[in-house]
């Protein structure tokens, strides 16, 4: 899921309902609490919780519920344990997908993800069976009203970026995931808004899917992305 396809799934989301919005705070509030826990919760010293906080942010998460997440992560206040997993399947016409997981109970992650591939026509696959197909990247998108290209190229190459593509719409900024969390922060520094930040699962090898069966996959993706458990879905479909 890069360039094209995902500039238009962020636009979606731009109009997400309250139900879709409570989920993706719970998100990042993980996102947050995960990376508090590994790297501690100064913004300043951790580029991991930088980047969290700074995605919490664009979406409008309440700062209460920012702090809150860095709380719990310091142990300030009670909260659950964490633990990220990653989940391999199958969807329509063997389109690769791959689920990312925070969960404080793997078993449960594990059971629900696993009936939702089910329910969906899909199936669940072992770990390295669909991964091989994907490339680990940190991927920033950014409105290409935001910055002209130039000055981009040169603050991200900078900063350590591995390339710079451009969209009629935005940039797409890739990274290795070691140079992600210095990419991100030199943007944040600069004050140039990421419409989208991350370390994906990028596709190398895509699957070309029928009409109807990209129909059953966005389906299919839609109820795995509304599980609890379930951070980031990512697919290997031709765009």
């Amino acid at each position: 899921m890069s360039g094209h396809n995902k500039w238009s799934k962020i636009e979606h989301k731009k109009g997400v309902n309250d139900a879709r919005k409570g989920k993706l705070f719970s998100v990042f509030s993980k996102e947050i609490t995960v990376a508090t826990r590994s790297g501690g919760g100064d913004v300043n010293f951790n580029m991991r919780l930088r980047t969290a906080v700074d995605k919490a942010k664009a979406a409008n998460m309440p700062a209460d519920n920012i702090t809150r997440a860095i709380q719990k992560g310091t142990g300030e206040i009670p909260g659950v344990i964490y633990e990220e997993f990653i989940y391999e399947g199958y969807g329509p016409a063997g389109a690769g997908v791959i689920v990312e997981v925070t969960t404080d109970n793997k078993n449960r992650s594990a059971s629900d993800v696993r009936s939702t591939f089910t329910k969906h026509g899909g199936n669940m696959a072992g770990a390295g069976a669909v991964a091989f197909n994907f490339q680990r990247k940190g991927q920033i998108i950014i409105a290409r009203d935001a910055i002209a290209e130039d000055k981009l190229m040169e603050l991200v190459l900078n900063a350590g970026a591995d390339d710079l593509q451009t969209f009629e719409t935005h940039y797409e900024v890739l990274t290795t995931p070691n140079a992600y969390a210095g990419v991100a922060d030199a943007l944040s520094k600069a004050k140039i808004p990421a419409a989208s930040s991350e370390i994906a699962f990028l596709p190398t090898t895509t699957v070309p899917l029928s009409d109807a069966d990209k129909a059953k996959l966005k389906v299919l993706t839609e109820a795995l992305e509304a599980l609890d458990d379930v951070q980031y879905v990512w697919t290997n479909e031709e765009e």
